[in-house]
């Protein structure tokens, strides 16, 4: 037994339990200063998370968002702590733009970033439209694979290389924070690919991102695109890489946490994972996989992991939809428990079944679902929490009526336990004499 208990609190999983338990942390003793001056650890050490729900997840079907909607959740995104929040797509019309302006004025904290092709008038465009955030940063994105150049751009790759580093010098002259996005990177020509980034560093690009536009790559291929970046690219250890995954293989999570192993220190992500054709990387979950596997990624960040869920049914009362139930992190179902044997051991102690508590993601609490598959212990828990207390036989004999009726229906509610309990008082066969505890 106290072997058990070394490898649970003394060895990897000392620090999940901190978690789990929410207890802080220790954070980077060593300040330091880099990305644009901001006082944190090393770069190494440091994820910084870019928030695209306001963008790339509002171009999703069903989740088009009204100008107060935009503002009242980038308000609640700068509270949750994101390093960078992509407020939207300047160009793309007015009512963009304008909700761009708003969250630039209002909203402090994140780094305010606005979308723009390697176009003129969509540079110019994003800058007029950041121009009054504390730190605006301009995110410059063009075509590199040899699929979008020929049937979406119709340009040659040298063309696309002068177009890239004529662009982002343009940005360069309107803010000092200029990221650039080769899109489709993961069915770019690897040695392209290095061309590519190294123009875009050369013009002044401060973060590279490194997109799986259509959710193409494993986490060998992605984490791999990454190592060979840092290896080849003059300058790119002097950026900030960045990841940004679709899930059209539900890879999207898995891509991103490779490619951060492989140096990647920013992730580009959405809340609930919303986000074109099957969405993005999920941030809760990404958030929540750093923070409980420290052990693989010990690394720091700022985001205050007990608003995920508030901001996710932010989100879902906005939109024309909520996560799925069985959704990691914030599902409904995610600390939810149906099966006897789980019950039991959670209601023993939580870690047996729960890598996390739901308080240190801010779900309220965990929840006994009663259902054919629960078992004696959950069933005499939630009668104690209902003001029944039952003795042994008893207990059989409500677990028998109990079985009988989850056979007959998908979920038992608290009002057919009280009425299950009251059919056998009325006739003095179940109820013990002791008194009712809470």
């Amino acid at each position: 037994m106290q072997r058990i208990t070394n490898l649970l609190y003394g060895g990897p999983f000392a620090k999940l339990n901190a978690y789990g338990a929410g207890l802080t942390l220790p954070s980077c003793a060593h300040g330091a200063h880099g990305f644009s001056g901001e006082s944190h650890c090393m770069p190494q050490d440091r994820i910084y998370f870019f928030d695209t729900t306001l963008r790339d997840g509002e171009q999703s079907p069903g989740c088009s968002m009204t100008h107060h909607e935009k503002l009242a959740l980038a308000n609640s995104l700068a509270d949750l702590g994101v390093d960078i929040l992509e407020a939207g797509f300047a160009i793309a019309s007015d009512g963009d733009f304008a909700a761009i302006s708003a969250v630039a004025q209002e909203v402090r904290g994140p780094k305010i970033a606005s979308l723009a092709r390697a176009r003129q008038e969509d540079i110019e465009r994003a800058a007029k439209a950041v121009e009054k955030a504390a730190r605006p940063r301009i995110h410059v994105f063009l075509a590199s694979s040899d699929i979008h150049l020929q049937y979406k751009l119709k340009m040659g790759r040298g063309e696309a290389l002068e177009q890239a580093a004529k662009m982002v010098a343009l940005a360069k002259s309107y803010v000092d924070d200029v990221e650039f996005s080769p899109e489709d990177s993961t069915r770019t020509d690897p040695e392209f690919l290095c061309q590519f980034v190294g123009a875009a560093i050369s013009a002044g690009a401060t973060t590279i991102n490194l997109p799986d536009t259509v959710g193409y790559a494993t986490p060998e291929d992605y984490a791999g695109m990454f190592r060979n970046i840092l290896e080849k690219v003059p300058g790119a250890e002097r950026v900030i890489l960045s990841t940004h995954c679709h899930d059209d293989l539900g890879l999207a999570v898995a891509n991103t946490l490779a490619a951060i192993r492989a140096g990647a220190r920013q992730v580009e992500c959405t809340i609930n994972g919303i986000g074109e054709r099957a969405g993005n990387a999920a941030l809760e979950e990404i958030a929540a996989a750093i923070r409980v596997r420290v052990d693989v990624f010990p690394y720091e960040n700022n985001l205050k992991l007990e608003k995920l869920y508030p901001v996710s049914q932010q989100l879902a009362g906005t939109i024309s939809f909520g996560a799925a139930p069985n959704k990691a992190v914030v599902g409904a179902n995610a600390f939810a428990h149906e099966a006897g044997i789980h019950q039991h051991g959670v209601l023993s102690n939580p870690l047996t079944y729960e890598i996390m508590t739901p308080v240190s993601v801010g779900v309220p609490a965990n929840r006994m679902v009663l259902g054919k598959h629960s078992g004696r212990t959950a069933l005499r828990s939630r009668l104690q929490e209902l003001g029944y207390r039952l003795s042994a036989e008893d207990l059989d004999i409500a677990y028998r009526a109990f079985t009988e009726l989850a056979d007959r229906k998908k979920a038992i509610y608290d009002q057919d336990l009280i009425n299950l309990v009251a059919h056998h008082q009325r006739h003095e066969d179940l109820i013990s004499t002791e008194p009712a505890v809470n």
